[in-house]
């Protein structure tokens, strides 16, 4: 890429200055959308979103039981979107270009028809300029909830979605977002989450993530 610091911290993490917990690293000026995705395209095996200052913000892969719920969430909410054939579900590899110009991702998101219409032919191939409706997060153990939460409030609700999960398997919690409404929280897996009026019909027990 065209910017050496950036390329410079990249090569830090691979030879071990990144310890399996999430990263930040600050380049030298803001990426763009194409530096970005090479940067991406260079490192598979992280997952690299920026947030709206051009701060990279760089995890790795989950652990085994982060992955089993996130796999499992994702998979619920895709048979739903099967069963309805509506909108658009995405998997936590897509990248979204947020208002604030932030890009970011979901372990699960969905998008209704009339804004997977607005997105031209050339912007799906990029990171498209979209807010999902609802989206979803699985805390795995190296994920702070202080900063999931923050990423719920700042990230999520602050550019449009209207209904967002944020599920803790290890502590067997769940914080329910919506706009202009204090946060939900349920102790215990013992509960079922509704898609509301967001996404009708989507029911998900949390006991089925454990």
């Amino acid at each position: 890429m065209g910017n050496t610091h950036t390329h410079q911290s990249v090569i830090r993490i691979k030879h071990g200055w990144f310890v399996g917990a999430e990263t930040e690293v600050r380049p030298s000026r803001r990426l763009t959308d194409a530096e970005l995705m090479e940067f991406c395209a260079e490192n598979p095996e992280l997952r690299v979103e920026m947030d709206k200052t051009g701060k990279l913000i760089i995890m790795p892969p989950v652990d085994y039981d982060g992955g089993i719920a996130e796999s499992k969430a994702h998979g619920y909410l895709f048979m739903w979107w099967q069963q309805h054939q509506k909108g658009q579900t995405f998997s936590p590899t897509a990248g979204f270009k947020l208002p604030d110009k932030s890009v970011r991702s979901a372990d699960g998101a969905w998008a209704s028809d009339e804004k997977i219409a607005a997105i031209t032919p050339a912007q799906r191939k990029k990171f498209a300029p979209l807010v999902p409706d609802f989206v979803i997060e699985i805390r795995s153990s190296s994920d702070r909830i202080g900063k999931l939460k923050k990423k719920m409030t700042d990230t999520w609700l602050a550019n449009g979605v209207r209904l967002a999960w944020l599920l803790d398997p290890k502590a067997k919690k769940a914080y329910v977002y919506r706009p202009g409404q204090p946060v939900e929280e349920l102790n215990g897996f013992d509960h079922t989450l509704f898609g509301e009026d967001v996404c009708p019909g989507f029911e998900l027990d949390l006991r089925k993530l454990l």
